[in-house]
């Protein structure tokens, strides 16, 4: 077996140790930080809630990230298929991306009158940009020979775009997927923390705000080990459906 793969559960091993060791000698409160140990603990004190609250916010990265994939998609091919789509569209794609979703989601809620989906347009404005980008570069990457020998066909415009082009963007799209379910965990998250502030804390987020109310700190930092193992879950399981994929049609990932 590979050991390059045992590199990073090694370096995790070897890390957790030097943090547990440091927090005994150096006797640092768990208030402060807590050792590995003490996280552990606070987990199976609580496990039933942590675990369900994960539920709650993965169901958002969920349907945030099919959202974000349908939006990047639909937009893409708009972009693709008009020059003037390409100008119009590009420029607000950008000021969604570059505008912290923190400072538009009491907005949302406000808008959104069911918070599900409030929090679900938050995670989305977070995860779409990467699908659209990705997307637009591989439509716009076709090879010329192959766009040359449709035309001479007389192939149409939408043809060549669903026969030709979105078959070459496909590695690309995948790509951009994988990303963008990262940051749809991430923009889940941070919608719900606006959330948690109006009473509404059914996520993770909620357990981390209301451990550090409390001074729970091996509690939150138990809620923080979980979506940072959740969103290792869903990039390996978007990475290897990714390769499943282009397996199956014959190319090659980015």
């Amino acid at each position: 077996m590979n050991s390059e793969r045992w590199a990073p559960i090694l370096f995790g091993i070897v890390g957790l140790m030097i943090w547990q060791g440091a927090v005994i000698f150096l006797h640092v409160p768990a208030y402060v930080l807590p050792g590995p140990i003490a996280i552990i603990q606070a987990f199976f004190a609580d496990w039933q809630s942590l675990l369900l609250s994960l539920v709650a916010t993965l169901a958002i990265a969920a349907a945030s990230l099919f959202a974000a994939a349908l939006l990047g998609i639909i937009l893409a091919l708009g972009m693709a298929a008009s020059r003037w789509a390409r100008a119009a569209i590009q420029p607000w794609a950008v000021v969604l991306q570059v505008t912290p979703v923190v400072a538009l989601a009491p907005l949302i809620i406000i808008w959104v009158h069911q918070q599900f989906l409030a929090l679900v347009v938050c995670a989305t404005i977070v995860g779409f940009f990467p699908v659209l980008s990705y997307t637009a570069a591989g439509l716009a990457a076709t090879p010329p020979a192959l766009l040359d020998l449709f035309r001479l066909n007389g192939a149409s415009r939408w043809q060549i775009v669903f026969w030709l082009r979105l078959p070459s963007a496909l590695p690309y799209f995948l790509a951009g997927l994988r990303i963008a379910g990262t940051l749809a965990l991430v923009g889940a998250v941070v919608a719900e923390f606006v959330a948690s502030s109006g009473g509404f804390a059914s996520g993770l987020a909620g357990r981390i705000l209301e451990a550090g109310y409390r001074l729970e700190i091996p509690r939150m930092f138990a809620a923080l080990a979980l979506l940072a193992l959740a969103g290792i879950a869903i990039y390996a399981a978007l990475g290897a459906f990714e390769r499943a994929i282009l397996k199956r049609v014959g190319a090659t990932s980015l």
